[in-house]
């Protein structure tokens, strides 16, 4: 492959790092059997959809990349969806795996998407947890910029120090506790000036075109994020999609309700391999 996807050199261990046109992303590899590609949220790593994984290895090949800007992958100046999809796509064919199925929580749902709508060969299912194809308020994540400044500018080092400093700001717990995954050492892993400069991309989204495959949308009851009003925009750019709302679920489904995500992601893995298109709405 060419130009964006062109492989510079790989490293084929079960954690590692994929070298395409200087982006090195670093990824987990784990399972045998069908390849399930797990992509994460805004202000996260590979490990937010653990859960899934370990559940999910034992019938499925897993692939967990970090995202650019993110975890242990590089970071870049530019962030955007389009980068973000040919960073992955380059990623499968450097590790030369057939078509796959893309599961992927809010941004890392994005990604999916956008992946999906530019090159639609890799892809044979998709499965995008509370996230829709539309625009969202580009202040909607302010207090957490805010809240990674103020650990900035306290020049803290461990943890419970920056615990203390996101508690002062009246930070969620559970919130708070997400963030702090990524705060190593005095650093935060991952680029949150170029997240926060990148935000108006990052909450946008502007992928043309339609995806004819097999696809899954599944949202919290209790999240904004995949309100009906956002259902036809999905169904415009993914006619074939079958949408869920998980009863009582927040915007963090996976870790809030897993065995409830992962009977809906098995059945619908199931029923799209038997032709059936997934599971009824």
């Amino acid at each position: 492959m060419t130009g964006a996807f062109a492989v510079v050199f790989l490293w084929i261990i079960d954690e590692g790092s994929s070298y395409t046109d200087g982006m090195q992303l670093h990824y987990r590899l784990q399972g045998q059997g069908p390849t399930i590609v797990l992509l994460h949220g805004l202000f996260g790593s590979l490990d937010n959809l653990g859960v899934l994984a370990r559940d999910l290895q034992r019938d499925y090949t897993i692939l967990s990349p970090d995202l650019r800007n993110h975890g242990r992958s590089p970071h870049s100046a530019e962030m955007n969806y389009t980068l973000m999809a040919q960073d992955l796509l380059a990623l499968l064919a450097a590790l030369s795996l057939p078509p796959v199925i893309l599961l992927g929580h809010s941004m890392g749902g994005k990604v999916a998407m956008a992946m999906a709508l530019l090159a639609p060969q890799p892809i044979k299912q998709l499965l995008v947890l509370d996230i829709a194809p539309v625009a969202y308020d580009q202040q909607r994540h302010n207090a957490i910029f805010k809240g990674i400044q103020a650990v900035v500018d306290a020049e803290v080092v461990q943890r419970p120090a920056a615990v203390q400093v996101l508690r002062a700001l009246n930070f969620e717990e559970a919130t708070l506790h997400f963030l702090l995954k990524s705060f190593h050492q005095g650093q935060w892993r991952f680029n949150w000036p170029v997240l926060q400069r990148g935000y108006p991309a990052i909450s946008g989204w502007d992928i043309p075109g339609s995806w004819g495959g097999p696809a899954c949308f599944i949202g919290g009851e209790c999240s904004d994020y995949l309100l009906p009003t956002y259902h036809s925009q999905v169904k415009q750019q993914f006619p074939r999609a079958e949408i869920h709302r998980l009863p009582q679920a927040g915007h963090w489904l996976a870790s809030e309700q897993p065995e409830a995500v992962l009977q809906r992601v098995r059945q619908f893995i199931a029923a799209a391999q038997e032709g059936q298109g997934g599971l009824s709405a």
